[in-house]
């Protein structure tokens, strides 16, 4: 088995959050290397029972392996978060007590070369979290049209010169087939003014893209951390690591509603709306790395937490 390394974000703030109690049963949705998960089941010994999920086999092997002390009590399943319903209903699990849900690359992704996330090593234009998907991002900068490839940098990067690295991406490739990082951080590079080269990495924001379309990142997470929260018993929590602006932004909005009571007219005598509040946020803000996790770990620089507690009304 090739090793696996991956440093868990936030940790202590992540096993605060989510309230651990002894004979709970919580869903870690990306398990990693499973040092959440691991964390999860010393703290809620002797009875806590863990589900958890992953796309990467690698990931799960190792995470089995460091959990092997609590065989019995977990169970990780290959699958990606957002199919919880089915991987709840295999495991005959109805209501959870605690949710954690880490979104972030991990660092034996980001660090294995022959995935091809990173733009700090050539390697093959990959970037799929799980290995058996059949889109590439060899695939998406070579066949995807140049508007499509636009709109992508644009929306999911945020990257201000978007048409210009997709003008530029479209140009290269009638040269030939783009199939490594390299060639790819290349053509961004002279995409790129200057005298904004200087400073963050010029390349992330692409490359940031094209693995979010590569493994669809944000399709369906809406809808599966409205279902999961909604899966909470009463005084369940869910804790959330998000590590960009667009997964933050979906997780607050969907916080927020939940949190939303009654939106009737305050003149009417009686609430006709039949909207109730689901759960109360934890975090008005979201929580970021310390400083002295900032030191040991520079890539949890861009994480933010945040945490929601089922209302005690919902048993």
């Amino acid at each position: 088995m090739i090793s696996f390394s991956h440093v868990p974000v936030m940790l202590e703030e992540c096993m605060r959050g989510l309230a651990l109690k002894d004979g709970g049963v919580y869903f870690d949705g990306t398990v990693g290397g499973g040092g959440h998960s691991f964390e999860i089941l010393v703290r809620t010994s002797p009875n806590g029972r863990l589900i958890a999920t992953d796309l990467d086999d690698n990931a799960i092997a190792a995470a089995k392996a460091r959990l092997s002390p609590f065989a019995g009590r977990f169970t990780i399943r290959k699958s990606n978060y957002k199919e919880y319903e089915r991987v709840l209903e295999e495991t005959g699990t109805d209501k959870l007590d605690g949710v954690l849900l880490d979104f972030g690359v991990s660092s034996f992704q980001l660090d294995e070369e022959s995935r091809g996330f990173s733009y700090m090593k050539n390697a093959p234009l990959d970037m799929r979290m799980d290995p058996e998907a059949s889109l590439t991002a060899e695939t998406v900068v070579n066949e995807y049209p140049e508007q499509a490839l636009c709109r992508i940098i644009r929306e999911y990067g945020e990257e201000p010169f978007a048409k210009k690295i997709a003008a530029n991406i479209a140009a290269e490739r009638k040269k030939g087939r783009i199939r490594e990082t390299g060639q790819l951080v290349s053509v961004i590079e002279r995409s790129i003014p200057a005298k904004f080269r200087h400073g963050a990495p010029f390349s992330r924001k692409t490359f940031q893209a094209i693995r979010i379309e590569v493994n669809d990142e944000l399709g369906g997470m809406e809808e599966a951390v409205r279902g999961l929260t909604l899966r909470l018993k009463g005084g369940g929590r869910i804790c959330i690591l998000t590590f960009h602006s667009l997964e933050d932004r979906i997780v607050k909005n969907v916080f927020r509603d939940l949190e939303t009571d009654c939106i009737c007219d305050k003149n009417l005598p009686v609430c006709v709306c039949g909207r109730k509040k689901e759960i109360e946020i934890i975090t008005k803000k979201p929580l970021t790395a310390s400083e002295e996790e900032l030191r040991k770990n520079p890539r949890s620089k861009s994480a933010k937490l945040r945490i929601a507690e089922r209302v005690e009304t919902y048993n």
